[in-house]
């Protein structure tokens, strides 16, 4: 009977979702919302049939949360289709890198001065809460390849970047933990050890998987248009190069998290290219639902309908994973025994999204391209969600436990309230920034 409730429970709320959709886009709230909700009403305090321990769990809840981000950060790669020379991957970058570094010393100060922590538990903990989210975004994403709205383009490209991003900040707050605890400082030697580790694990993820996004796609491609064959199964495809992007960067000791973004990149980098610089529907044209493989083997379209394939069936991955990984966090949220939203909590909320968050865009974008209504809203949407939840999750698998726990509520507090405040909020203000952006085109 459990197990038949279960299939009941889920195949509900896939059912309600699907059909809801499109009526939830219209309204101010998001698709989070109801997740995180369905999760929090299966745990202890509700149905009582999903008890996930955020400290025992850990290592199950990292893996499943890193799956999702992997899918995530691919196809967010998938959707940003302009030249990787062009000047609109500036104010991203900008916000991926400078905004990152702006943040975690931010938060860290106010966690030290005001909240009393550690500086390992302070600089671990804005490292947690670094990381914007490339899950959560849908309202104010890039809603398909053509969308060059700076707004969206930048939001998303910072998603895709600040996940990878975060790990050395991570890795510091982790060691000095362990030195506080050792009774010691960190060894000057070690500090610059984790500077080159990050250096490296930033420029050799996005070389990996920009290699790997260009030789895979074009020998798919290649083997397509001139002999017929690897045809279909695009989803097997993108999984395989999410996988050996993760993979190979991994191996190479640099942050697979940036590497799958960039294959994702790459992959629509060749497509546009092979493009001609037409859009991938101009390319691709009418498909004769008969002869799929007819297009897909199309030396002129064969870039567009692989690329479009994969994108649309990550798309749907993602939309599966929001649902696993947003319940999973409500149901955390339901057997947390430390209170939540305490007044250092609050603070902390109040802190990062109405101070912290707009320094770190307004420093970062310092004489950018972007105008003041932009600006504002890349100030606002600073979401925190699964990122936030990955890292928090890595901590507790590889941290000490003492130093660690205590970070729990507050971080699991701003999660909870990002997911509702920026909700309830993307949906009228990109609605007015669009009835604006029309008002001055």
């Amino acid at each position: 009977m459990h197990e038949t409730l279960w299939f009941l429970i889920i195949g509900a709320v896939l059912v309600f979702m699907g059909v809801a959709a499109t009526t939830l886009r219209r309204l101010p709230v998001s698709a989070a919302m109801f997740y995180l909700a369905i999760g929090y009403g299966l745990g202890p305090r509700g149905l009582g049939l999903l008890h996930l321990d955020m400290a025992a769990d850990a290592h199950l809840l990292r893996t499943l949360t890193e799956v999702a981000l992997l899918v995530s950060l691919f196809t967010i790669g998938l959707r940003l289709r302009v030249g990787v020379l062009d000047k609109l991957w500036m104010v991203p970058l900008r916000l991926g890198f400078l905004a990152m570094l702006v943040t975690v010393p931010l938060v860290a100060v106010f966690c030290v001065y005001v909240l009393d922590l550690g500086w390992g538990p302070a600089v671990l903990l804005a490292a947690i809460l670094a990381p914007t989210d490339p899950v959560l975004a849908h309202d104010v994403q890039v809603h398909d390849p053509g969308d060059h709205d700076l707004l969206r383009f930048a939001l998303s490209g910072e998603g895709g970047l600040n996940d990878g991003i975060a790990l050395p900040f991570a890795m510091a707050g982790l060691a000095l933990c362990a030195a506080q605890a050792a009774g010691a400082d960190m060894p000057a030697g070690d500090a610059l050890k984790l500077a080159g580790a990050a250096v490296w694990g930033i420029l050799g993820a996005i070389a990996i998987g920009g290699l790997l996004g260009w030789v895979t796609t074009h020998a798919v491609a290649w083997l397509r248009t001139r002999h017929a064959h690897a045809l279909g199964l695009e989803g097997f495809f993108a999984l395989g190069l999410i996988g050996l992007s993760f993979g190979a960067a991994q191996l190479a000791q640099t942050y697979g998290f940036l590497a799958v973004f960039a294959a994702g990149v790459s992959m629509r980098r060749v497509e546009y290219r092979a493009s001609g610089g037409a859009s991938p529907r101009e390319t691709i044209g009418t498909v004769d639902s008969k002869d799929v493989d007819k297009t897909a083997s199309d030396p002129v379209k064969a870039h567009a309908f692989m690329t479009e394939s994969v994108l649309g069936f990550t798309i749907e991955l993602e939309r599966i994973a929001e649902v696993a990984i947003m319940a999973m966090v409500g149901n955390v949220l339901a057997t947390l025994n430390a209170p939540l939203f305490t007044w250092q909590a609050i603070a902390l909320i109040a802190v990062l999204f109405l101070l912290v968050r707009p320094a770190s865009v307004g420093i970062s974008l310092a004489g950018s391209a972007a105008v003041p209504t932009q600006r504002r809203l890349m100030s606002w949407f600073g979401i925190r969600g699964v990122g936030s939840f990955y890292y928090l999750a890595y901590s507790l698998e590889n941290g000490p436990a003492a130093d660690v726990k205590p970070l729990m509520p507050l971080a699991l507090a701003v999660v909870a309230a990002s997911v509702v405040i920026h909700g309830v909020s993307a949906t009228p203000l990109m609605n007015r920034y669009r009835r604006l952006r029309r008002t001055e085109g």
